[in-house]
């Protein structure tokens, strides 16, 4: 039988290696100094300042703006001065977004970003959200003039183009933006 008062201390055990986990990339808030060569090039091909005329806001601030935008869902209008004018910001998205700015950079991202096996094109997923609409009166009740039904007839819709768009970017965007991609795989929606 063992003394009461002697302890007896466990051998200290081996720890296991922990496995190695990969930290997740930060939230982008601001442009990268990389990426924000990349969007220059683009910009100075599809989108160069006019040569008269009032001189444009910082296109680096208002492209933070953008993401601040995206990222909060904040009104336009409240978005912080660090970022200029907010006037100024929307109306470089309008323009940006009427010129498929976002279009093309999306091609010559996934390009680059393919070249350096970052995209599982066998995966992909859609997600969304239905929901039953409240507040939607009964037919005729309570309204004046005209009846009609409380849901409306939807009009047949044209296929979604969206998904094609950033293919026929790749098409149409300047050659040297993406020699330096390198070529792609064609993928199932990019196949004409």
């Amino acid at each position: 039988m063992l003394p009461t008062t002697e302890l007896v201390e466990p051998a200290p055990q081996k720890s296991e290696p922990k496995p190695d986990k990969t930290k997740p990339l930060p939230t982008i808030w601001n442009v990268p100094d990389p990426l924000w060569e990349l969007i220059e090039k683009v910009l100075a091909v599809y989108d160069p300042p006019a040569k008269r005329g009032r001189k444009r806001s910082d296109p680096r601030r208002a492209f933070d703006g953008i993401i601040f935008r995206m990222r909060t869902g904040c009104q336009w209008n409240h978005l912080p001065k660090e970022f200029g004018d907010d006037s100024s910001v929307h109306r470089a998205f309008a323009r940006w977004e009427g010129k498929a700015i976002f279009d093309i950079l999306w091609a010559v991202l996934l390009t680059k970003c393919d070249d350096l096996q970052g995209v599982d094109w066998q995966w992909q997923s859609a997600d969304g959200c239905l929901g039953k609409a409240r507040g939607v009166p009964e037919s005729g009740v309570g309204k004046r003039g005209r009846k009609s039904s409380a849901s409306a007839p939807t009009p047949p819709t044209a296929p979604n183009q969206a998904s094609r768009k950033a293919c026929w970017s790749k098409e149409t965007a300047d050659p040297s933006l993406l020699a330096s991609a390198g070529p792609t795989r064609p993928t199932a929606n990019c196949l004409p």
